[in-house]
């Protein structure tokens, strides 16, 4: 099995990194808007027929999209959202604390459009590189098979974990899979919370509980990878392993999640 541990760390602090890297980048250039007398010009020469057909603009498409994605998050509390522009971050919260919960359907749906969108293919295909680097499990040899392999591993690790702490036990246990930013504070407090989310989480009826969909499924998760990997690895020390490596991943996700939306706001406010 790919040891996710190893690299964890280094993807946490790239992540940071690029916190304070992107806002450096230049702006991109504005399109420039029609003056009145332009505009005025054109509709001169427009006949009256085809101003019925006239598109909307890109303006207010946007508008458009944005106030969908309002809408969408007020009723569900999901979102179109992706962390850096890529992965899906779609179970999380912004600024909305009394929202419906979901029903089991939507929780199933919500954690197969997470698992199963492009952007992870790539992904997981990086994690089986590094893993075939490292030649970890070797069992699964090297080449276009081992790699093979290790991808395939790779890939049911990540969808079977998704799906135990965010559709399986949640359902079960009736609590909440969706992640709730603070947003306030200073970076450590943020962080701490961040962890906490990790063991506390909301039930359907917006009450805090233990996390037990994110402690037991992970250790189900685990357990259930010994089925499909090299018999060398099929041992009590390595499921434990296995357990909190997926642990550790998801602590790297909710930080991610939590400081996202101020990377993403201060990017759009240097554009401007």
């Amino acid at each position: 099995m790919i040891n996710r541990s190893f690299f964890a760390p280094s993807f946490f602090i790239c992540a940071m990194m690029g916190a304070c890297l992107i806002p450096g980048f230049p702006s991109l250039a504005q399109q420039l808007q029609p003056t009145p007398a332009d505009a005025s010009a054109q509709q001169q020469q427009q006949p009256p027929a085809d101003t019925s057909a006239q598109q909307p603009s890109q303006p207010e498409q946007k508008s458009k999209e944005n106030k969908g994605q309002k809408s969408q998050e007020q009723q569900t509390g999901t979102s179109n959202d992706r962390i850096l522009w890529t992965l899906p971050n779609f179970l999380t919260v912004e600024n909305a604390s009394h929202i419906p919960p979901l029903t089991s359907s939507q929780k199933f749906k919500l954690v197969a459009r997470n698992s199963f969108d492009p952007a992870e293919y790539p992904f997981i295909g990086f994690l089986a590189g590094i893993g075939q680097a490292r030649n970890s499990d070797p069992g699964y040899g090297q080449e276009a098979g081992g790699y093979g392999k290790r991808y395939a591993a790779s890939f049911a690790d990540n969808t079977i974990e998704n799906f135990t702490t965010g559709a399986i036990f949640p359902s079960l246990l009736r609590q909440d899979p969706r992640y709730y930013r603070l947003g306030t504070g200073g970076f450590w407090r943020r962080s701490a919370y961040c962890v906490s989310r990790i063991f506390v989480t909301r039930t359907d009826s917006g009450q805090k509980q233990f996390n037990y969909s994110e402690i037991i499924g992970s250790a189900v998760a685990g357990g259930i990878s010994n089925a499909y990997h090299p018999a060398g690895d099929r041992t009590v020390t390595n499921t434990i392993s296995v357990w909190w490596t997926q642990v550790g991943w998801d602590v790297v996700a909710t930080v991610l999640k939590e400081f996202w939306p101020d990377i993403r706001h201060k990017v759009r406010n240097h554009k401007q």
